[in-house]
């Protein structure tokens, strides 16, 4: 399923790349000049937000630099519209408050911004271990909500490159109403067991291309949800984490159609799932179509194939009927490996709105050890495949 050319993108991506270090009349920033300590205890958030809002007040190319050094920065928005494309160079270290001592959903924002990017180098550090033993959402029906580390919110036309997101308190980059965002050669880092620290999710967003980098955590490397559209994974190594999900949908009133997304040309590392769909059972009707799983290796991955139409984390999750999300269109071509687990291939769809045109080419998972062999299993799925298989598909 070939994604089409978004030419408005590529040129801002060639505008950025190429030609804005030649730009004459850039204007930089220094949050130093408005006074920024680099001490890692004084809070900076005046000194960077200030910084902000003078470049963003201006005309032409302006350029939010932080040098290097270790800056401790509260929670901060930068807010647009802007009157010019902006750059936000990260060259130090950032550092979240430790705990959760901020109500503050986000950490880092970035809200209504046209031609943005943001790169240097630089890192974003959650300091998560300081909070993960407070995120008991699951338990708790009064839990507080702990921050995601980068979050951007109706951005478009825009870069984020060459940054680095460790110990994340919760997801640690977040898209929502973004349009025509490219991420690449970013690299995030969070133990296996810290807990809902997604590497990135994306809602609500049209043409997100993330590639090049490197998500090593503790929940899903790259989430997918509701109303998200265009989305383009190449050249990713996810692992450790749970893999790369569309979904979960069909819990929430009001969720919309995911609609054409393409996963190529990545690995998987002993991470519990590969390329998974997930929704609940419940009457909420969406639907989730042109999917494409391509050139993927599975390396030790537990779970490597997973339809899961009856998606529950929790011990209790009141089923009130099948999904009624209809999953469509979805094709897995050259995808080889090794499973964890026997069953390398599970696709357990929906009862009352079975899995349509499932197509599989060339899908060869083994069994990793020496005991036994791989497995596919299958529920309510109409499909076809081509090409050398194993295990043999289960429709």
């Amino acid at each position: 399923m070939p994604l089409q050319i978004d030419f408005a993108l590529l040129f801002f991506s060639v505008f950025f790349s190429v030609y804005l270090p030649a730009v004459q009349g850039a204007r930089t920033f220094n949050v130093r000049e408005y006074g920024a300590i680099a001490d890692g205890r004084t809070d900076n958030r005046k000194a960077f937000v200030r910084a902000w809002t003078d470049a963003c007040n201006r005309n032409g190319v302006s350029i939010v630099y932080v040098p290097r050094g270790v800056y401790m920065l509260g929670a901060v928005e930068f807010s647009g519209p802007c009157k010019g494309p902006i750059i936000f160079s990260v060259n130090g270290r950032l550092k979240a408050p430790m705990g959760a001592s901020s109500d503050a959903e986000n950490w880092i924002a970035f809200q209504y911004v046209n031609n943005l990017v943001m790169k240097g180098g630089g890192t974003l550090d959650g300091q998560g271990p300081s909070a993960w033993s407070l995120n008991d959402c699951q338990t708790n029906p009064n839990c507080k909500q702990l921050p995601t580390t980068l979050k951007f919110d109706f951005v478009t036309n825009s870069r984020i490159k060459r940054i680095r997101s460790v110990n994340s308190k919760n997801t640690h980059i977040g898209f929502f109403g973004c349009n025509n965002v490219n991420v690449s050669k970013v690299s995030i880092l969070a133990p296996d067991d810290s807990p809902n620290t997604d590497g990135i999710k994306i809602g609500s967003s049209t043409h997100i291309r993330i590639s090049r980098s490197k998500i090593s955590t503790g929940d899903d490397c790259v989430a997918i949800l509701s109303g998200s559209s265009r989305i383009d994974i190449s050249n990713v190594h996810c692992g450790p984490g749970h893999g790369i999900s569309i979904g979960s949908l069909g819990k929430y009133q009001g969720e919309k159609n995911v609609d054409g997304v393409s996963v190529r040309k990545c690995l998987f590392r002993e991470t519990e799932n590969g390329v998974r769909i997930k929704t609940w059972e419940s009457p909420i009707r969406v639907t989730v179509s042109n999917i494409l799983f391509q050139d993927i290796l599975m390396d030790r991955v537990l779970n490597p194939i997973i339809i899961d139409q009856t998606y529950c984390p929790i011990s209790s999750c009141n089923q009130q009927t099948a999904s009624h999300v209809q999953i469509r269109d979805v094709t897995y071509r050259n995808i080889w490996g090794t499973s964890r687990s026997p069953v390398a291939v599970s696709m357990e769809c929906s009862k009352q709105f079975p899995c349509q045109n499932v197509v599989m080419t060339d899908v060869v998972l083994a069994k990793f050890g020496t005991r036994g062999s791989s497995k596919s299993l299958c529920s309510y799925v109409n499909g076809r495949f081509f090409g050398k298989q194993h295990p043999r598909p289960c429709f």
